[in-house]
């Protein structure tokens, strides 16, 4: 769960629900122990994103407006994040923690503003607890039927990942596309040092 949350996709929605279904139900305990299991998977949360949120206040915005549009990050888009942070960012970081992908990155942004550390921690602890609940929740009710759903879904599983991957480079195509727009210098090195 740490490392999730440090931005290093390793999902979350894989790691809970093996921990609810084979570290608690198929070793015999009981439903309260998910209420455990919750407890580590949002202290690996707070870890993991006290890294991120380090990584965000060490480099900040200087370095996103630098290289930023190596992972496709232009001026604007910070300038609105900085914007939308600043009005909602205690918000964010809370309601974040309930979404799946948005979860992982809230970080960073969290740290450029400099958001104050210790209500950073216990917004992402308590942000992380349900969604490390609900994930050991799913693993435990699910268990062995995991096998079951493979069967309903190996039909679609070809479609579906097709349709994935020409998304993810539909998304690509039109981000190189802006950022390569934004910043001509890119392409030509004029703004190297």
């Amino acid at each position: 769960m740490a490392v999730e949350s440090a931005a290093i996709p390793f999902p979350s929605e894989i790691i809970m629900p093996l921990a609810g279904w084979l570290l608690i139900k198929d070793r015999g305990l009981g439903f309260e122990w998910l209420f455990l299991a919750a407890f580590y998977g949002a202290l690996g949360n707070t870890i993991g994103s006290i890294v991120a949120y380090y990584v965000g206040a060490w480099g900040g915005r200087p370095m996103l407006e630098r290289y930023g549009r190596f992972v496709f990050i232009t001026r604007r888009e910070l300038d609105w994040a900085d914007r939308w942070f600043r009005r909602y960012g205690e918000r964010a970081v809370f309601i974040s923690r309930l979404l799946p992908v948005i979860r992982t990155f809230i970080s960073v942004p969290a740290g450029v503003a400099r958001m104050n550390i210790l209500r950073f921690s216990a917004l992402t602890f308590a942000g992380s607890y349900p969604w490390s609940f609900g994930l050991a929740w799913g693993g435990y009710a699910l268990g062995e039927n995991w096998e079951r759903l493979s069967d309903w879904f190996r039909p679609v599983a070809i479609p579906i990942a097709v349709a994935v991957v020409l998304l993810i480079a539909f998304f690509l195509y039109r981000r190189i596309r802006e950022v390569l727009r934004e910043t001509p210098a890119a392409l030509s090195g004029e703004d190297q040092p």
